[in-house]
C-alpha cells in the first residue's frame, strides 16, 4: 500500500477519534447543564489557611466515574485551596473561584483514586459536599494532605457535624 494512502488513513482516524472525544465532552456538559451555579465567595474570609497542590476532579458522590464538566469543575489545575471558617475556596487561574460554604460540606477524607488518577494509599484528599440537591466529591492532590484534613476539621463545621 502506498505510504501516503496509509498516512491519510491514520490522519482520518485521528480526526475521527478527536471529533468523537469533543462530541462526548459537549454531550456531557449538555447533560449537566441543570447543575446549579456555585455559591458566590464572600469578600473576606476568617482565619484563612492555604494549601498548595492540584485540583484533580469533581464527580457525583454516588457515581465516582461521572466527572462534573460544568461550573469550572471540569479540568485538573494547579491551585492553592483556602480553608476558612466560612468554607473552602478553590481558586483556579482563568476561572471564577469555586467556593464550598461550610454548611454544604459533608465530610473530608483521604482517597487513593479518582477518575483518571491513581496515587499512593491516601495520596488524595476528597471533600464531599452538596450543590443543590446533588452530592458531589472533589478530589485534590495537596502538598500537605494531613494538614488540610486537620484544617477543615478545625475551621469548618461540616454538614455531618451540624446534625
Amino acid at each position: 500500500m502506498d505510504r501516503y494512502v496509509l498516512l491519510g488513513i491514520v490522519i482520518a482516524i485521528a480526526f475521527l477519534v478527536l471529533g468523537l472525544m469533543a462530541l462526548g465532552w459537549y454531550l456531557r456538559r449538555r447533560r449537566q447543564r441543570g447543575i446549579p451555579s456555585l455559591v458566590t465567595a464572600p469578600t473576606s474570609l476568617t482565619a484563612p489557611v492555604s494549601f498548595d497542590g492540584l485540583y484533580v476532579s469533581t464527580t457525583s458522590a454516588d457515581n465516582p466515574l461521572d466527572r462534573i464538566a460544568v461550573r469550572g469543575l471540569g479540568f485538573r489545575a494547579r491551585t492553592s485551596v483556602i480553608v476558612a471558617d466560612e468554607g473552602i475556596m478553590i481558586p483556579i487561574a482563568g476561572q471564577a473561584d469555586s467556593y464550598l460554604p461550610s454548611a454544604d460540606i459533608l465530610k473530608v477524607g483521604r482517597a487513593t483514586w479518582t477518575i483518571d488518577r491513581v496515587v499512593e494509599t491516601d495520596g488524595l484528599v476528597v471533600v464531599d459536599w452538596r450543590l443543590g440537591d446533588r452530592t458531589l466529591s472533589s478530589y485534590f492532590r495537596l502538598d500537605d494532605p494531613a494538614g488540610f484534613v486537620t484544617a477543615v476539621s478545625i475551621h469548618v463545621q461540616t454538614g455531618s457535624d451540624a446534625q
